[in-house]
């Protein structure tokens, strides 16, 4: 979809939407557009008990004494409550509507919001942004009847403050982007994204200047990853670190470093999962398409940040190769891991993961993202994400950052009652507790492998796929974590 920015006008094709504040009377454009149509919005605010909430939209089709195919007013809620989310939601929406009324030219006015405390160049940017994030569609193996609905091929912001707009839109359009490459990331079937072809993606990165390096199982082997080459060893696929180095901010600068689980299918190994629900897995390497997508967009915004991303990418397969519980493993970190329970093995990728980026990069902080546990969505269902981490200030910045993203998470507990439950009687530590505080345990097996370096640890089982469906989203890959983790950024580590 093609989003351009233009002067306030009542459009000369395809179907024209007004952005409405709660109680406002309509003024400019919407008093104009009402005496054209004689009367008509008037009439039908009235008759319909449409005030401009939040969330609500009112459409006229055909209107009489205008060019537009359709009329529709989108509510914001009153001035003082708005919110960016707000405003993304109705250009959502409004590509919704229109995507459903196979509607392919549309205008939408952004006009009388920056009395709050939201510019006008930037409610416009915002309403774009929602505009864009719905347009997403993943529909490249569909050879037949793509979809019932149509797509939206131009879609013009009309506003007084075109180019604060425009500015402020150029830095929301990338972090679209990234998103976009997560969500294509996690839709793509296992047999297309196995590790190598996943690896081979994140090389296209570097035309935005990151740099790309990926180790094979070869490497990985002479640096002692025992844990997360155990994970693939039942693949024909051949397992993958990648290591992506976004160098925005100063020479010498200790870099942030974000760490994803990778599992481009999983079976569950030997501990095979049921039948039921199995394709879904092929979205178990939804933290490493979130820290892909989350590097594109910091370098395609240019951050002023030195940021690492880490992944790795496997495939757990029940080979006659595959590992087996009861197998004791050595991490990188030389501590040994007893192998309970093979289906228990994002921990195991991340174990390695986690102590290459701590000893090679000494980063400011690691975060990782992993769709790690069930049990996280058996506490916070598809809300929330998991948050638990060694580092108050940390935790308190990503709450805020998802608080304004509408990315949430919610801090779990953790602490020295559920890591003697990782206990092992052979080795150092065993890959799962008991079924109780499943979630708390995998993190705790975790922090055994970032020593003192501030962490944390995000489940994103219950947001990165399958998640709620939104106004701005209707893939099953969410994208889930890109813009969360760029307003950290932003925020507080931009220098």
């Amino acid at each position: 979809m093609n989003i351009s920015f233009a002067d306030i006008s009542l459009g000369k094709t395809g179907a024209l939407a007004l952005v409405v504040v709660e109680g406002a009377n309509p003024t400019g454009v919407a008093a104009e557009l009402d005496r054209k149509t004689g009367g008509a919005i008037k009439r039908a605010m009235k008759s319909s008990s449409f005030t401009g909430k939040s969330g609500s939209v009112l459409e006229l089709v055909a209107p009489h004494g205008v060019a537009a195919t359709r009329i529709l007013l989108l509510g914001v809620g009153k001035a003082a409550d708005m919110t960016s989310i707000t405003l993304e939601n109705a250009g959502g929406e409004l590509v919704g509507r229109l995507e459903r009324a196979k509607e392919t030219v549309a205008s939408v006015v952004v006009d009388g919001v920056s009395a709050t405390k939201i510019s006008a160049g930037d409610a416009a940017a915002l309403v774009a942004f929602g505009a864009k994030l719905r347009s997403y569609r993943f529909d490249k193996y569909k050879t037949k009847k793509k979809d019932e609905h149509g797509a939206v091929k131009s879609l013009a912001v009309a506003t007084k403050a075109g180019t604060a707009a425009r500015k402020a839109y150029a830095t929301l359009e990338k972090i679209a982007d990234g998103m976009f490459l997560t969500r294509d990331l996690v839709n793509e079937p296992p047999n297309v994204l196995y590790p190598v072809e996943f690896a081979k993606r994140a090389k296209t990165l570097a035309k935005v200047g990151v740099k790309v390096e990926v180790l094979g199982e070869a490497q990985m082997k002479k640096l002692g990853m025992g844990s997360l080459l155990g994970v693939g060893q039942g693949s024909t696929r051949e397992s993958q670190l990648v290591v992506m180095r976004w160098n925005g901010g100063k020479a010498g600068d200790k870099p942030v470093a974000f760490v994803g689980k990778g599992v481009c299918f999983d079976t569950g190994g030997i501990s095979l999962k049921p039948p039921a629900g199995m394709e879904d897995m092929k979205g178990d390497m939804g933290g490493a398409a979130c820290v892909t997508g989350l590097l594109y967009a910091l370098a395609a915004r240019k951050a002023k940040v030195n940021a690492v991303g880490v992944i790795g990418v496997v495939e757990n397969m029940p080979d006659g190769n595959a590992q087996r519980p009861g197998d004791i493993v050595t991490s990188m970190s030389g501590q040994t891991i007893e192998i309970i329970n093979t289906d228990a093995e994002g921990r195991l990728v991340l174990a390695d993961a986690l102590h290459y980026t701590e000893k090679r990069f000494q980063p400011k902080f690691m975060i990782d993202l992993a769709t790690l546990t069930g049990a996280i969505m058996v506490a916070l269902g598809k809300e929330y994400a998991g948050l638990f981490s060694n580092d108050d200030k940390l935790s308190k910045q990503l709450s805020e950052a998802g608080e304004a993203e509408n990315e949430k998470v919610w801090r779990m507990p953790m602490g020295p009652a559920y890591d003697k439950m990782i206990n092992s009687q052979f080795a150092d530590m065993k890959n799962t507790g008991s079924r109780d505080g499943g979630s708390i345990t995998a993190a705790q097996f975790l922090l055994r492998f970032v020593k003192d370096t501030k962490w944390a640890h995000l489940d994103i089982a219950g947001t990165a796929m399958a998640s709620p469906q939104t106004p701005i989203n209707h893939s099953w890959g969410s994208g889930w974590g890109v813009r969360l983790l760029n307003r950290l950024v932003a925020d507080n580590y931009e220098g």
